[in-house]
């Protein structure tokens, strides 16, 4: 079979052919290309565990009976081959079915992006979200648009702060963000500053988690979903214990069934095609690959990069 392959680390992963896999396999029709696909495609260390391995995250497409699924996360493209390949070896107990509001394409559009973006807005109304605007960091990439997407279609105003405000403020606008604003910054600020968000999605991490943090009002839930700025977190407890704030993990891969099912129904219920359309940047080839990855890397994507296997 076709399928994309990292040989060895420090050099790009390349379209070659590959065993076919054995066991409960999905006929992979589409698949995607996140921030860390990006990383193991270009031979970056930290994604792939082992080598050589076929990297990619998200999977759609047909298991034996014929019915059309999505598997995003549970080792795909880390500890086992992924999806950037035409067929792939799943667990049954991780595919979800693709709902019947989005098509195949779309699913994988959505991927471990939307399915993050879900946990993180189930985590913020488990916990009740107090009145006041909603704040999304990191808005410029997939979890963030789908994020302020999900929250707008639920009422909240949402406000998304990203370093790229006058080249993408009007695309933030028609995801849903009632305002666009300047990303926090990367240095930690005092530990209580002026509280401003009734709960946060933030996939930034580093000083920008923590003055978010601190500008969280009394009763609010922080959902830290990723790290594209740093792993550290430099604060303080005080949030915690003096405004009652809630710092809330969000982890995507090894997924409870019953939870990759609530993530799906969130999104098939919230999330018009339409949005997701406006979210996909590109559709790419399997040797398209390599160049995207590149453009992923240094920020020149906005939205989703949908990868085809059977272009």
């Amino acid at each position: 079979m076709r399928a994309l392959v990292a040989t060895e680390a420090g050099r790009a992963a390349a379209p070659e052919e590959h065993p076919d896999p054995t066991g409960s396999v999905l006929e992979v029709g589409w698949s995607s290309l996140n921030y860390k696909d990006a990383l193991a495609v270009a031979g970056r260390p930290g994604v792939l565990r082992s080598l050589p391995m076929v990297p990619g995250i998200d999977a759609v497409g047909a298991v034996a009976d014929g019915r059309q699924v999505i598997v995003t996360g549970a080792g795909l493209g880390e500890r086992t081959d992924g999806g950037l390949a035409q067929r792939v070896a799943i667990d049954p107990s991780t595919a979800v079915p693709v709902p019947d509001a989005f098509s195949p394409a779309q699913a994988a559009a959505i991927g471990t992006a939307g399915v993050t973006a879900a946990l993180s807005v189930l985590a913020l109304e488990r916990d009740g979200i107090p009145d006041g605007p909603v704040l999304v960091t990191g808005a410029g990439r997939g979890v963030g648009g789908f994020a302020i997407a999900l929250l707008a279609a639920a009422g909240h105003e949402v406000h998304a702060a990203t370093g790229r405000a006058d080249a993408i403020g009007d695309h933030l606008r028609a995801l849903g963000a009632a305002e666009v604003v300047e990303r926090l910054p990367a240095e930690r600020g005092r530990p209580l500053q002026p509280a401003r968000w009734a709960a946060v999605v933030d996939a930034v991490g580093g000083g920008a988690l923590v003055n978010a943090i601190a500008q969280t009002l009394p009763g609010g839930t922080v959902a830290a979903c990723g790290l594209a700025g740093s792993a550290e977190l430099p604060g303080s407890v005080l949030p915690f214990i003096l405004r009652g704030v809630t710092l809330a993990g969000i982890f995507s891969v090894d997924l409870a069934p019953s939870m990759r099912r609530a993530a799906w129904d969130l999104l098939a219920s919230r999330l018009p095609a339409a949005v997701v359309d406006r979210m996909t940047d590109r559709v790419i080839g399997l040797a398209d690959v390599p160049a995207a990855a590149e453009d992923v890397l240094a920020g020149r994507i906005t939205g989703r990069v949908v990868v085809g296997l059977r272009r």
